[in-house]
C-alpha cells in the first residue's frame, strides 16, 4: 500500500524533508497492517526493513539469559523499531508483536539511502534516534541487573562502620572468649602471688574500671553493627520483593500467551473438525 506524504511529517526523522523529497521517499516506501497479535519480526530474522509507528500498538521484547521476556520499547507514533538491525543489516536482535489492529511505514536500507542523499542532514536525526534507544537499552540493563545487597552495603560504609563490623565479629567469637577468659586468669593471678605489693589487689578495683570502659565502648560499637545489619536485612527484602515481582509478572505473561495459544487450537479445532463434517464436496457426510 502506497505511503501518504503527509503522514511522513508526523514522523521527527523525515520531518525535515521538503514536499518534493517527501513525494519520493512516499513512492518507495510501503504501508502495512498488522492484525492484533500478529507478529512484525522475531529474534534471528534478516534485518533488511524498519517500521515506524503510525497507528496502533507494538509491543517490542527481548529474552535475557533467564528466559524472561522483557519489554524493550513501545513505540508511540512517528518512532522507529527495528531501525539499527536495519542500517547494520544484521539480524534482530528483538521480538516485534502488534497488541492491536496496528498500521506501519515499512522502510528499508534503499529508502535511506536515497533520504540521505536529497537530505544530509537527516542523518543527525537518526543519530539522535540510535541514541535514545541506546539509553534506554543502558536504563534497561541498570534496572534488570541483580544487586548483591552486601556489595551495596559495603560501597557506601564508611571507615567507622566497618570498623565497628569487625570488632562486633570478633567480640561475638570465641577467639575472644577465650582470649579475655585467659587475660583475665593471667591478671587476678599475677596480683594475687604479688599479695599487698600488687598494683591491683583484690577486689580488683583497676580491672573493674578497664571492664567497665571495655562494656561502655564496646556495646554502642555493636548496637552499630546492628544497625547495618538491620539496613542488609531490609535491602535484602526489598532485592527479593522486586524478584517476587518480576517472577509474577512473568508468570502472568505465560499464562496470557498460554491461554492464546488454548484460543489458537481450539479455533484450529473447530476449524478441521467442521472441514471434516462438511466433506470434499461441502455437504455433512453421514
Amino acid at each position: 500500500m502506497a505511503c501518504d506524504a503527509q503522514e511522513l511529517k508526523h514522523v521527527p526523522l523525515f520531518a525535515l524533508l521538503d514536499e518534493e523529497e517527501a513525494c519520493v521517499l512516499a513512492s518507495q516506501v510501503e504501508v502495512r497492517k498488522f492484525a492484533p497479535r500478529q507478529r512484525i519480526y522475531k529474534i534471528g530474522d534478516t534485518g533488511d526493513r524498519a517500521y515506524v509507528m503510525v497507528t496502533g500498538k507494538v509491543r517490542v521484547t527481548t529474552v535475557d539469559e533467564d528466559h524472561q521476556e522483557l519489554v524493550v520499547d513501545e513505540p508511540s507514533h512517528g518512532e522507529f523499531f527495528g531501525f539499527a538491525s536495519m542500517l547494520e543489516q544484521t539480524p534482530h536482535q528483538t521480538n516485534a508483536v502488534a497488541m492491536e489492529e496496528t498500521t506501519c511505514i515499512e522502510v528499508d536500507r534503499s529508502d535511506i539511502a536515497v533520504l540521505l542523499e536529497r537530505k544530509p542532514m537527516a542523518g543527525m536525526d537518526m543519530l539522535t534516534v540510535l541514541g535514545r534507544q541506546f539509553h534506554a537499552s543502558q536504563q534497561l540493563v541498570r534496572l534488570r541487573a541483580m544487586r548483591n545487597p552486601n556489595d551495596v552495603i559495603e560501597k557506601d560504609a564508611t571507615f567507622g562502620e566497618r570498623i565497628a563490623d569487625h570488632v562486633a565479629g570478633f567480640g561475638g567469637s570465641w577467639t575472644f572468649i577465650l582470649t579475655f577468659l585467659a587475660a583475665l586468669v593471667v591478671y587476678s593471678g599475677l596480683s594475687i602471688l604479688r599479695g599487698n605489693k600488687s598494683w591491683d589487689p583484690y577486689p580488683f578495683i583497676l580491672l573493674n574500671l578497664f571492664l567497665s570502659m571495655l562494656a561502655a565502648i564496646q556495646a554502642p560499637v555493636i548496637m552499630m553493627s546492628q544497625n547495618r545489619q538491620d539496613t542488609k536485612d531490609r535491602l535484602r527484602g526489598e532485592l527479593d520483593y522486586d524478584v517476587n515481582r518480576r517472577a509474577e509478572s512473568e508468570i502472568q505473561g505465560l499464562a496470557r500467551k498460554l491461554n492464546a495459544l488454548d484460543d489458537k487450537l481450539s479455533d484450529i479445532h473447530n476449524h478441521v473438525h467442521s472441514g471434516i463434517s462438511a466433506g470434499p464436496t461441502g455437504e455433512a457426510v453421514r
